[in-house]
Formats: C-alpha cells, structure tokens, sequence
C-alpha cells in the first residue's frame, strides 16, 4: 500500500496539488509593479505622433504594425494578471471615450514605479493608495480650470477640423489634414437634427491599389461586390431589401403531388415559373428599381428580373442588410411579398464602379436625409489600410465625445506640466505621509511630454525641465513641447491648435488611478493549478468573467 505523505501545514494544505501562492511585498507587491512596469515601458515608445510601430503576430499568425495602443494590447493577449488589469482599465477608457489607451496605460505604469520607490522608502501601500486618490481628486478639481477651448456648433466642418486633427496626427502624422478633412465632412454630413451621433453610421470600406490621397467619402455605402443580373445602373431609385434568398420558394410541409400526364408536368412546371414571375412582375409594378436579396437569387428568378429590367444586389451579412435599411430608410423584409411604398427605401444612385481592380456596388444618397457615410479607402498594402482605419476610427469617437462634450484642454504635454505644477503646491499643504504620494503623482505626470520628446529624439529631462520653466508664470499654462523643432523648444498649443479632448484626459486619469491603486493593494496572489486540455470557448463579446 502507497505511504501517504502528510502536507506542510499552512496554505498549501487547503489548496490542491500544483496550487502557487506569493505574498507580501517582496513576492507579490513588487512582482506586479515589475510586470506592469515592462508593460507600460513597451506601450511608452510608441506614444505620440512619432511613436514608434509595433509589429505583432497574434495566435492564429495573423500580422498588425501599428503604434495604436488598443489593437497592441487586443492582440498581445495579456497573461499577468496585474498587467491584465492596466489592459482592463485601457478597454474601459476606449468604450467610455474611444480614444487615450496609451495615456492609461503609461499612466498607471509611471504611478507604480513612483509607488516602487516610495514602498522601499517605507510608506505602505495603504498610505500610497490614499495619497493617489486625493492627487487625483485635486487633478480633477484642477483640470475644468485648465480648458482652452470650446467647440458650440459641431456642425460646422471648419471647428471640427480644428479639434480632430490632433487625434489624427498622433496615429498617422503627415497625413493629417487630408484624412481630418475626409473624417471632418463624413461625420458632419450625417449628424441627425435630434438624437444622439452613432459612430456605427461612419463605414469604411478599404481597396487595394493607388495611394491615400485617393481615398473618398461616399455618402451612403460602399459592398465590394459584383450585381447579380445584367443592370448595373438606376438612378433615383426604389429599394427594396429581402433577407430570405429570391428564388422559387420551397413548401415548409413535405408534400406528394400525383402527375398522371406529360400535360399535367407541363403545368406544374409552368405554374412554379408563373407565381415567380408573377411575384417579380408586381414588386415592379410597386416602383422599385433596385432588388437587394440576403441569399442566393436563384437562375429562374434572375431571368424574370433582367426581363423586367431590375438590378439585383446580394449581400451576405445581415448586418450589411441593415445598415443598407437604415441607409436608404427601407424596411428589410423576411419573405418574397409586394412591398408596400412604406416599406420601400430610396437612393439616388445606385451604381457599378471599378477602382483598382477591385468592382463595388456604390449606393448614394446626395439629400440631406442620407443616414450613414462610407470613407472609401485606397491605399498599397493591407497593414497600411488597416492603420489608416484604426486612426479614422479615433477621430470618429472623438467626433461622437464632442457632440457629448465640446471642451478641450492644451495639448503637446501642456496639461500634464500644469497639472504636476499645480499638484506639488498642493502636496506641500498636506500635513500626512500623503503628501509624499502626492508628489510622486505630480512626478508621474512628466512621463508624457518626458515620451513625447524622447520618441522625437530629443532629450526628456531637458524638455520637462523647459516646461516647467515655462509654466512657472501664469499666461504660460498652455505651453507644450514642440516636436517639428529642430532642438528642444516650447509651442503655446492653444495656438498651435494642438488641442486634446476634455473628455479623455478626465477618464484617462480615474482609470489609470483606479488601476494602479487595485495593484498596490493585493498583497497575496493566489493560482490553482491550470486544468489540463484546450482552453473553453468564450463567446464572441462576452463579459462573462467565470
């Protein structure tokens, strides 16, 4: 009989076999800072509009190059399970303001390399903790106050150009003004007189070939497909929207039908043929140029619409269907019926264009009721589109937090100096060990304008050090670092019109403090043992977390 061997008493007798633990500061503490510190070291180098791309091959080999700080994290699949909380805070920050996912991370990672340094000075994390929260109430205090520009009426592409090519320039810079003008007028062109902006209604549509410069707004949508008939044209044109396939349509109940004679099968024949045509005739008889199908439109039925002279347009995706509905304002309908005129949509062109090698089906709409708008674009290699979206797409949320909230503060590291000189007058006031974590925070801030001007390969400290300088007086609150300098000098941003959105810097900084401060206050880290096998599936957005 096997000899049983008794476990060390303590923890390791409760847990299962291969359980780890790690605690106090030596074995957890500082284990997380260190992960979260490499993490955010990573994602510091290509902050800005000069930072540098990553190239990043995710599980299934699929390649990204890109310096956008969400896609990094999306596809690096985290496993540290500090580090996994900075991503967490990061994903948060992009549903609430779609951009400022590198400000979190970075953000966090520099408060907890302060927190390192205070915790071997003796301060516990407690302390830390609560000097962190109150630095971050008074930045919030703070900040409103540091406002330097107000956007009242978004409907005006001029002002929108102003705000949204900062965001823009931090993704692709050099191409900034071109895609801020594409971004500016797509999302003007479909703001709704009441509601809210939806950021689903900006579609974009990438065709290899030619470069940026020929990239264009559609107003409408853009399919990379081929119609299914013989018509490629109608203008002015009734819709109408199917999700079922247009074709012969099959009986649900399975039934016998007796033919006796070559006569009688002459007439079943003929009869499927007449009710199809039958139906074709009466949806054009209803006015409609254009029939859209979400299955297959089978050969019978494709004869009947080039006989009555209908384009036919199938699209897969039942996503595509209703956007398409919403698009031209048609009702998509489940089987083949004669549409009513309320269920009917309309556009005004509806059309076959080649660009590139590449053929798409281009539904326009010119009138003011035109609901979504398509950025077409073009460019030479996929990666290249890829990013090019990925920056179309911060500037799109953007748009969406200014129709929400129109203050901007300074840009180019400007905020962050301010806030740092403002937060280490108030750390002097505190009487506790606070004040110690509070000026770590103000420290902290440097980080931004200190990456900025490193990744444009300037010296950081001299370029906080002129900074401060600068923001020593009072008219010199909006003063940032210039990064088209030759050397290391200021710019008055607010001038520059280098602005950043209120709305990001406000919960950039509730979600890197929060972060940070869960961090600090684990003290035991705890892992079963993993189970063996492939890892379960999780559903496609799911939130579960068991």
């Amino acid at each position: 009989m096997a000899l049983s061997v008794p476990k060390a008493p303590g923890v390791s007798q409760m847990l299962k076999d291969g359980a780890r633990m790690y605690s106090g500061l030596e074995e957890a503490v500082y284990r997380n800072i260190s992960a979260c510190k490499e993490f955010a070291q990573t994602m510091r180098s290509a902050y800005g509009p000069n930072g540098m791309n990553k190239m990043i091959i995710n599980h299934i080999e699929k390649q990204f190059v890109t310096s956008d700080a969400g896609t990094i994290m999306r596809e690096l699949d985290v496993e540290h399970p500090a580090a996994k909380l900075i991503v967490m805070a990061s994903q948060m920050q992009d549903a609430e303001v779609g951009d400022g996912t590198n400000f979190v991370v970075v953000l966090a990672g520099a408060l907890l390399e302060s927190a390192e340094e205070l915790l071997r000075l003796g301060i516990t994390t407690a302390e830390i903790a609560d000097g962190y929260e109150k630095a971050l109430e008074k930045a919030l205090e703070i900040l409103p106050k540091l406002v330097c520009h107000k956007i009242e009426d978004y409907r005006d592409v001029n002002k929108v150009k102003d705000v949204l090519r900062t965001t823009i320039m931090s993704k692709q810079y050099g191409q900034e003004d071109f895609l801020n003008d594409l971004v500016s007028k797509a999302c003007v062109s479909i703001l709704p007189d009441e509601g809210t902006f939806n950021v689903d209604n900006i579609r974009i549509c990438k065709i290899l070939g030619s470069g940026l410069p020929k990239s264009e707004v559609v107003r409408g949508m853009v399919f990379k497909r081929f119609v299914e008939g013989d018509v490629t044209f109608a203008e002015k044109a009734k819709i109408a929207i199917f999700s079922c396939p247009v074709d012969i349509i099959q009986t649900e109940t399975k039934g016998t039908v007796l033919i006796k004679s070559a006569d009688e099968l002459m007439k079943f024949s003929s009869g499927e043929e007449s009710l199809l045509e039958n139906q074709i005739k009466a949806i054009a008889d209803a006015g409609v140029k254009v029939v859209v199908a979400g299955g297959k439109v089978g050969d019978m039925a494709l004869h009947f619409l080039n006989k009555y002279g209908l384009m036919a347009v199938r699209l897969n995706s039942k996503f595509d269907l209703r956007r398409l509905s919403r698009s031209v304002n048609a009702t998509v309908l489940p089987r083949i019926t004669t549409p009513s005129q309320e269920e009917l949509g309309y556009c005004d062109k509806v059309c076959i264009e080649e660009l590139g090698d590449t053929t798409i089906v281009a539904f326009r709409n010119e009138g003011k009721d035109s609901r979504i708008a398509t950025v077409v674009i073009r460019g030479a290699t996929d990666n290249f589109m890829d990013d090019i979206e990925r920056g179309l797409d911060d500037a799109v949320n953007s748009f969406k937090c200014l129709t929400r909230d129109g203050r901007y503060l300074p840009g180019a590291g400007a905020t962050e100096i301010e806030l740092a000189t403002q937060l280490s007058a108030y750390a002097d006031t505190l009487p506790g060990l606070e004040q110690y974590s509070v000026r770590k925070f103000a420290n902290a801030l440097e980080v931004f304008p200190k990456a900025l001007a490193e990744n444009s390969g300037f010296n950081g400290t001299e370029a906080v050090n002129l900074l401060y300088l600068a923001h020593n007086s009072e008219s010199g609150k909006n003063i940032g670092f210039d990064i088209e300098a030759e050397t290391a000098s200021t710019i008055d941003a607010a001038k520059a019109k280098l602005f950043d959105l209120y709305q990001g810097k406000f919960w950039g900084l509730k979600y890197a403090v929060g972060a940070a401060t869960t961090i600090l206050k684990v003290d035991q880290i705890i892992m079963a043992k993993r189970a063996g096998g492939p890892k379960p599936r999780q559903a496609a957005g799911s939130d579960d977390e068991s």
